[in-house]
């Protein structure tokens, strides 16, 4: 008995007796392996694999006459297996640095020659320490690029910095004028109260002149003195903003503010309100909120996750941005279509959508299995995205959810129960995929 097999052997032994089947006589063959011995190469290792591997495991001559199979097309190769050191003779049809393990490991077990164990096991260690060395190559990647991406936030971080030290330099200049001219307004209202107890005895007309000039004294102090506290009041904000948003992005802060002005500039088109003093897009995010959760309330109760017209109200928000779960919407909705089909339903489904509703629209296929993409028509205003080889779709949903400034409505469909938890975490909405099936079915 041998220990199993590594998968990649396994499936490289597999498709060389794959290969081998079709150069047999018939009437050698076992009974399990007769049926399709007819098929291709590629479909017999795809419809009998398990059948081979457990043949050949236990039935030595099917193993040698394959290895005798094995030996006529890869001489080289196999001569080395058999001395033992595959790495250093394969003068003609494999280069010594060329030679993979996983082929070094299929020969060894097929072939057998003395020491095909000890073979075996070193080829086996060889593969697991290559397939740890891709491994960390691929980590060590990522690490570069995270600390790229940190090093470009620190650079952006010390402009807003550089930025809100000019603009408090500024505020404070124009506080100083504004207290200069202060003093000198004081200087002149002391004068006209001087004045105006000289004259005091005078005419009348010498009077009212006075008190008016005094009057216009007042008024131009009260003016001054209200816009130094406006300064000051302005100056403090803009101290807490510098605090509170040291660490915010300019393009993250711009998506967010324009964000809450539209909600705000289509609250008061909505309601015909008139020009108030104090009114900001946050307000009107929270009343749009707060109406929203009175109509829930007093209506027929809430909307279930899969709900279509739940999607349709989310859709509504301006400037939301609707993330997909490309694979998880379109197998609970069409499963019995390829994937193709599904792709191209789901995309030409959401072209309408995303006109309507004016929303951004992203769909993220999973590819973490895949060396190539699809190729796909991009509908207009729908933005495709297939997740890197060995990065799964949820992950880059994730990181979609992550990107987006606090107070975006951010909305994400997909049935995953642990991606439904993550990004909820990170304040998305949520809503299942049936919810999108059926509002595309509707439109």
């Amino acid at each position: 008995m041998t220990a199993p097999l590594p998968e990649l052997v396994r499936a490289r032994v597999v498709g060389l007796a794959a290969e081998a089947l079709g150069a047999l006589e018939p009437d050698v063959l076992p009974a399990a392996l007769r049926r399709v011995a007819s098929f291709a190469p590629a479909r017999r290792a795809r419809l009998a694999g398990s059948v081979i591997a457990d043949v050949l495991a236990r039935d030595d001559d099917f193993r040698e006459r394959v290895a005798g199979h094995v030996r006529a097309t890869l001489p080289e190769l196999a001569q080395a297996v058999d001395r033992g050191r595959p790495d250093e003779h394969a003068p003609s049809r494999v280069a010594p640095v060329d030679v993979a393990p996983v082929d070094v490991a299929s020969l060894a077990y097929l072939l057998r020659p003395e020491g095909w164990t000890d073979v075996l096991a070193r080829a086996t260690e060889r593969l697991a320490a290559d397939r740890e060395a891709a491994r960390e190559r691929k980590d060590s990647s990522r690490a570069a690029r995270l600390e790229q991406q940190l090093e470009s936030m620190h650079a952006r971080l010390k402009e807003v910095r550089a930025e809100h030290r000019d603009q408090v330099a500024r505020l404070k200049a124009e506080n100083a004028d504004l207290r200069h001219r202060l003093g000198d307004a004081r200087s002149r209202l002391r004068a006209a109260e001087a004045s105006a107890e000289q004259t005091r005895t005078a005419a009348g007309a010498e009077a009212v002149a006075a008190a008016a000039r005094q009057a216009e004294v007042e008024a131009e102090l009260r003016r001054v003195r209200s816009r130094l506290d406006q300064l000051e009041r302005d100056l403090a904000t803009t101290r807490r903003a510098e605090r509170a948003d040291r660490g915010t992005e300019s393009l993250r802060t711009r998506l967010l503010v324009d964000t809450l002005l539209e909600t705000a500039q289509g609250l008061r088109r909505e309601l015909a309100l008139p020009t108030v003093e104090g009114w900001s897009p946050a307000d009107a995010v929270e009343a749009l909120a707060a109406e929203h959760g009175s109509r829930a309330s007093s209506g027929h109760g809430s909307l279930a996750p899969d709900d279509p017209v739940l999607l349709d109200q989310i859709l509504a928000l301006p400037r939301v941005h609707l993330v997909v779960d490309g694979y998880n919407v379109t197998k609970t909705a069409w499963p019995e279509l390829s994937l193709e089909r599904q792709r191209d339903r789901l995309l030409a489904g959401l072209a309408p959508l995303a006109a309507r509703s004016g929303a951004e629209v992203t769909v993220v296929f999973d590819a973490a299995g895949a060396t190539e993409r699809p190729l796909v028509t991009r509908p207009r205003g729908v933005r495709v995205l297939y997740s890197a080889p060995g990065v799964i779709a949820d992950d880059v949903i994730r990181d979609l959810v992550a990107a987006e400034p606090p107070g975006r409505p951010v909305v994400v469909v997909s049935s995953d129960r642990q991606v439904v938890d993550d990004v909820a975490r990170s304040g998305a909405r949520t809503v299942a995929a049936p919810a999108l099936s059926r509002l595309l079915a509707r439109s």
